[in-house]
């Protein structure tokens, strides 16, 4: 459930912050006849992850095909911790010079290109956190990881909330380095899983049966999986109170 949660957290922020600043700019330019085309945007990129999640957890449950959506996952992980910590600083131009270009158009293209913009870039989101629930559904109980992934986005909704409120109080940009050291240790352990899903198939230039033995206890299912486990939430939570500590000491140290 922690695992599903805070993923959901994360991508759910992430999305809302897009959404958010889309239509925010939008409204500024005095493009607010645009907003229909946002909103259709939004609505389509949920229906197809929705059709994506439930596609993808319809598979039958098997080593190669676990072990496989797992790495598949842990890549996605990294890849996208690597690209948010680039470029979360400048997210909001990013965004602001896509839809320009977007929304530069007249008409029907216009209406058609902000769609595609909003499309694509939810999607992506949705895309991303549906896979590695997917994943996380082989790593324990189904209902755990649904009633985790919802917390998340709850909590995900209520900080967009508070930051179109409180801005200026909330550190996103700390909030994404702690969730950050979560997901690269999440995907330590989903390398972990797919490399213990490998052996059983036997497929592996290895001594499989040896290397899935020795492995089996350090699996999520296996007697120090719940502490491996515990690690995810531990590690984050300290490395957020030395960052802080750190930020406090700064000003006197100077």
């Amino acid at each position: 459930m922690l695992q599903s949660m805070i993923i959901a957290l994360r991508e759910g922020l992430e999305a809302f912050l897009i959404v958010g600043i889309t239509l925010a700019y939008l409204r500024q330019t005095g493009r607010a006849s645009l907003v229909a085309a946002a909103h259709w945007g939004i609505g389509v990129s949920v229906l197809t992850c929705f059709a994506a999640g439930w596609a993808l957890g319809q598979a039958e449950s098997q080593p190669l095909w676990e072990g496989s959506l797992a790495l598949v996952a842990a890549v996605l992980v990294i890849s996208m911790v690597i690209y948010m910590l680039k470029a979360a600083r400048f997210l909001k131009q990013r965004i602001h010079a896509r839809l320009e270009a977007s929304a530069a158009r007249t008409g029907t293209a216009a209406w058609l290109g902000v769609f595609a913009f909003v499309v694509l870039m939810i999607t992506r989101e949705g895309m991303e956190t549906a896979l590695m629930l997917t994943s996380l559904a082989a790593l324990g109980s189904a209902w755990d990881m649904i009633a985790g992934a919802l917390t998340g986005l709850a909590l995900a909704a209520g900080i967009a909330w508070a930051g179109s409120r409180f801005g200026a109080r909330l550190d996103l940009a700390r909030f994404f380095q702690v969730t950050s050291v979560f997901l690269l240790l999440f995907a330590a352990q989903l390398i972990f899983y797919g490399f213990h899903e490998f052996t059983e198939t036997g497929l592996l230039p290895i001594d499989n049966e040896y290397w899935h033995l020795a492995t089996e206890p350090y699996a999520p299912e296996g007697e120090y999986g719940s502490h491996i486990t515990s690690l995810l939430l531990v590690v984050p939570l300290v490395w957020y109170v030395l960052i802080s500590v750190r930020s406090r000491l700064r000003p006197v140290a100077a």
